[in-house]
Order: C-alpha cells, then structure tokens, then sequence
C-alpha cells in the first residue's frame, strides 16, 4: 500500500523518543514520509545523526540510509530542538512508563512528552500514544496536559489515538514492520487515519480495536499474561527442586500435549514484562478490586534472584566452599540475552544478596555498557574476562552467545559451584540450574 492510495501523502510524523521503541518506528516511517525523531538526550540525538545506534536495534548501514539533513524532508531527521518539529501533523509517543520504588506507575516521561506535544499542537493534529499504560492514561491523563499546553480542544481540534508498541529488544526476526499492530482513535475519522498511517508501513497488518481504552487494556494484559505464566513455572522449578525432580524434565515431557503452554522458569526483568503488570494493577485498586493472581504472579518473580543467590550459597556450604570472601563470577547483567539492554534486570537482585554474604563479584557481560551498569546500579562489571580465574562459583544468568562457548573449567577452582539460570549449558556441566 502506497502513501497515495491513503490519503496520507501530506503525513509529516514526530517521533517523541528515540530509544528502543522509538528508532525502529522512526526508521520504518522515514522510508515513506519526512520524519522527526525528537528526543531530549542531546547525546543520543547527535550519536544517531552521525548515523549509529547503541541499542543495536537498528542496523548503522540502514539507519544512514534514512537519515536526511533536514526537518520535513523525505526521511529520519533527528532533533532535540522543539522548532524542528512544529510542521508535522502526527505526533507519535514512545517514552518509557516505568514504576518507582514503590512500583507504582510513573506517568512522568508522558505529562514530558505531552508538555512537549502541546507546545507546537495545531488544529487537525492527531497524537498518538505507543507507551504502555493502564485503560484511561492517554484520554484521563495525557490530553488534558495536551489542551492546556496548546489552548485547543480535544476531538474538535484535535484528535488522539493508541496504537500499543510490541517491540521485543533484541529480536531480529520479530521486528517493527513485521509484528501485528493494534490501533485506535479517539473518534471514528481519527481512528480510520491512525490505522491507515500504520498500515501503511507495517506489512504485518494491523488491528483497529473499538476504543482507546480497549487498544490500551489489550497491551497491558499481553505482558501480564505471560507474567503469571513465568512466575507458574517459577514456583514449579522451586517445587521439584525440593522434590529432586529436574524441572526441564517434567516440562519437556508435559509439553507434549498438544496444548500445553510451553514457558520455562527464569529471571523476569526488562521493561515490559516486569512492570506492566503493576500499571493493571494500579488501575484495578482504583476501581475498587484487589487482584489476586497479578500481584501474586509479581510478587513471586520478583523473588527470583534472591532465590537463585540462596541456592548458590546452599550448594557452595554442600562442597565445603567457604562462603565469606568467595569469589564469584557472574556471567551477564542485561535482563536478556544478546542485547544491551539494563534496564529493570534482576540479575542485581542476585548480585545484592550475594553481597549479604561478603562475596567478591566479578560481572561480565561483553554487551551491556560498563558506565550504565554503574551508573544505574552502582556495579562495576567488565566487558573481557582478562585476568578472570580461581572462582569459587559461577553463575550463568543471561545466555549471551558468549558465554555458550566457554571453557569454565579454566575460569573456577576444580571445587567450585556453577549455578544454569538459563538452562543453556549441558547437564553435567553444572551443579544445578533454575
């Protein structure tokens, strides 16, 4: 489908941040029509103009071929300047929604970008939410900053809609392009053009769900699902541990009925999984319910590297390892493999309780950014394992290719403990995994 048959042919999109969601869009829309990305990372901003990606979500070879000079031609400009962005007409919004301390949401980085918004809105503007939220956040929260920062009037002057990102960092075969995508407007006329703009670059298709509060209710429970059933095999694996029954045996045999949802036990972190669930549940309290299975399905995975720390230390006292001063290597710190992505990984939950026991750490991940692990969790971790040996325990927590062709042998003591998070390494090579 071409911009011509669409109605679409004068599209001129923002993208209001650049990070693991936002590139990826910015580069699909920019092979059609003149695109700005905007974020407020002046760094981040002038990194991409020079035509590289550190999130590695986008190639460098293609995001130079997208990259134009200036704003509102045909392509990706990338700005942190508001002028640049006054001529467009749709505005996209793919800042993070993450939960504080308390893991309570944080609708901070939206009221930002809605501020943002607002401030160069004009009449016939459509504004369009991809962040995950709770039903009610783009239509209770976002528009009235967008009215009161503009003066202008919500669908009589302008329009909104939700169109829920499925972006998995990392993923090179499930890309932007290539994934089903919900849309939705706040009026039919708004929601008939959010869909047409969509379809337009994403071959998959798309889904125009009833409402915006349907479309924002869809992506939230997508993630809470999975959450309860990672935290199910969770407590499975802690179960026949107990039992001395291996966990990856009962799975694999139970997995061959036909319908048997097939999901394995592990550490749930990053940026979806991990806190999408608590915005649910914030919504469900203010409707007056408590739930139950979300919060439990939480609560447990939430757990899960401190239970991990646990075992560790237990198997280390079986050996007659000494625990205090032990040395201990961890391999990874990213909350997935094969991605540089720290955010919300609950491997330092393992690091944190290993700490309790006055262990020497090692962390090395050859992909996660050594100054944003310390800058974001006060850890030093290192990106080659020079000088590495004589550990008195290992722990695989992330799967990078890396680490599946190690010789640990050479890294550990001959009476040392290697804990498999991730189930990746054969058998006998490890004491026990999750």
């Amino acid at each position: 489908m071409t911009s011509n048959t669409t109605g679409l042919e004068n599209a001129r999109i923002t993208i209001i941040g650049l990070g693991y969601v936002g590139l990826p869009l910015a580069v699909e829309f920019a092979k059609k029509y003149a695109t700005v990305g905007f974020d407020i990372n002046e760094a981040r901003v002038r990194e991409l103009n020079e035509g590289h990606d550190r999130t590695l979500e986008v190639e460098d070879e293609y995001l130079k071929e997208v990259l134009v000079n200036a704003p509102l031609e045909k392509g990706l400009y990338c700005s942190h300047r508001l002028a640049d962005i006054e001529g467009c007409n749709y505005y996209i919004v793919t800042v993070p929604t993450p939960v504080d301390k308390n893991n309570r949401p944080d609708l901070t980085p939206l009221y930002k970008a809605s501020e943002t918004v607002g401030k160069v809105l004009k009449k016939g503007d459509i504004v369009i939410y991809e962040s995950t939220v709770y039903p009610g956040v783009t239509e209770e929260e976002c528009v009235p900053v967008l009215e009161r920062m503009s003066g202008l009037r919500f669908n009589e002057d302008f329009f909104a809609g939700y169109s829920p990102e499925r972006i998995n960092p990392g993923d090179k075969e499930h890309t932007v392009a290539k994934i089903l995508k919900i849309t939705s407007g706040s009026t039919p006329e708004a929601a008939e053009k959010v869909d047409k703009l969509y379809n337009a670059v994403i071959t998959a298709g798309t889904h125009k769900a009833a409402s915006i509060k349907v479309a924002e209710a869809a992506k939230v429970i997508e993630n809470a699902q999975r959450d309860i059933n990672i935290a199910f095999v969770n407590e499975l694996a802690k179960i026949f541990n107990r039992l001395g029954i291996d966990t990856d045996e009962v799975l694999e045999a139970a997995g061959t009925k036909w319908n048997f949802l097939k999901f394995k036990p592990g550490l749930v972190g990053g940026h979806c999984i991990g806190v999408d669930p608590y915005y649910l549940a914030q919504k469900a309290q203010e409707a007056g319910y408590h739930p139950e299975i979300i919060l439990a399905g939480r609560r447990l995975n939430d757990g899960m590297g401190e239970y991990v720390a646990h075992e560790v230390i237990k198997l280390m006292v079986k050996k007659d390892i000494p625990v205090k001063g032990a040395n201990i290597l961890v391999l990874g710190v990213t909350f997935k493999e094969n991605c540089p992505d720290v955010r919300n990984t609950k491997v330092v939950d393992i690091l944190h309780t290993l700490k309790e026991y006055d262990t020497n750490i090692t962390i090395y991940d050859p992909w996660a950014e050594s100054a944003e692990v310390k800058h974001e969790y006060g850890w030093d971790s290192v990106r080659e394992l020079n000088g590495v040996s004589d550990c008195d325990a290992i722990i695989m927590a992330v799967s990078h290719n890396e680490f599946k062709t190690l010789d640990l042998s050479k890294l550990c003591k001959e009476k040392a403990v290697i804990y498999d998070v991730k189930g990746v390494l054969p058998k006998e090579l490890s004491d026990a995994r999750l």
